[in-house]
């Protein structure tokens, strides 16, 4: 009996992927893709265990894409949004593990209820001092207010700045305006925005290098209070009353899913890095996850960074470590 032969359609799919992956990982290229991580502080001690690993086998490693940046915030400081952190990390560790392996610091300062008191806060100014001053990669600052954006520009020059997710921008309009402002080196749309690709064709190529798109956002895509979610924690940072924001969306009890993740219509897989994004010249990725534990950052690396035949290696290095407690 003669052998099946694939599909038309899928077997030009699958060549045009080829084919991206050929232009990507030809010899003397550097990888294309950058990857923000989450928990530079909150995850401290898994990237201890990752990053020697991730150093000394490469090869276990897809060649198209590298770290671009680890982020996250220190425990108590009134800056920092998105998430409440509940690290036990010290800044100065924190930031010599990042620029030891040439990876740039970022800090979450994406709180949006600063008041102009705020910005002379002695501990958020002091590590803003630290991260300029590091010797290895140059430092960055996540940040939502623009309060706060011009306290940093104007006392920290030598930190880049990024536009934070947190400013839910779900219309393209607002998002090319915010790519237009030059102190923002990236900037983060809303996870609704990430197959806008009509919209997104319109974009220069200096545009798209600044297009820092968020991956695997759990969030209904229907959710209409995305924006009150992050108030609330911008509250909680500050230390301030207020309503406790309670997600209504059906599934919210069952907590971060990464396989409901991957159904949600803004996901961005690896088949669409590469397939989609990279032809189009997009080449930054956020994944979110500083709330999470350990064990889904894992399976975030395995599956966005790991090539499969060297997962099960990268999953017993990082699982059978005495120093970490995954979950």
């Amino acid at each position: 009996m003669p052998e099946r032969q694939p599909d038309a359609k899928i077997k030009h799919k699958l060549m045009n992927q080829v084919y991206t992956c050929m232009s990507v990982c030809s010899s003397g290229i550097t990888p294309s893709v950058r990857y923000h991580l989450p928990g530079l502080f909150e995850f401290y001690d898994f990237y201890r265990v990752f990053l020697p690993l991730y150093r000394a086998h490469r090869e276990y490693f897809y060649d198209w894409c590298d770290i671009g940046s680890l982020y996250g915030a220190p425990s108590g400081c009134i800056w920092g949004g998105g998430r409440v952190s509940e690290s036990r990390c010290h800044p100065q560790d924190a930031l010599a593990l990042a620029g030891e392996y040439g990876i740039s610091a970022r800090l979450t300062f994406s709180n949006s209820l600063l008041q102009k008191e705020d910005l002379s806060d002695h501990y958020c100014n002091a590590v803003c001092r630290l991260f300029e001053n590091a010797s290895g990669p140059r430092s960055g600052v996540i940040v939502h207010s623009e309060l706060l954006l011009s306290h940093l520009r104007k006392n920290y020059p030598g930190l880049y700045l990024v536009s934070s997710t947190t400013k839910v921008l779900t219309e393209f309009t607002r998002l090319r305006e915010e790519l237009d402002r030059s102190e923002f080196w990236y900037v983060v749309p809303d996870f609704r925005l990430n197959k806008d690709f009509k919209q997104l064709a319109t974009l220069n190529r200096s545009e798209r290098r600044k297009v820092e798109f968020l991956c695997n956002e759990c969030c209904s895509f229907s959710c209409r209070e995305r924006y009150s979610c992050y108030e609330a924690v911008s509250r909680k940072n500050l230390g301030l009353d207020g309503p406790e924001h309670v997600c209504t969306a059906p599934d919210a009890a069952e907590g971060y899913r990464f396989s409901r993740a991957m159904r949600n219509p803004g996901f961005i897989g690896i088949d669409d890095i590469t397939g989609k994004y990279l032809p189009m010249h997009f080449t930054n990725f956020k994944i979110e996850g500083r709330s999470l534990g350990s064990a889904l950052i894992l399976e975030f690396l395995l599956y966005y960074m790991t090539k499969p035949e060297y997962q099960l290696s990268v999953r017993e290095a990082v699982y059978l470590d005495s120093s970490l407690d995954l979950f």
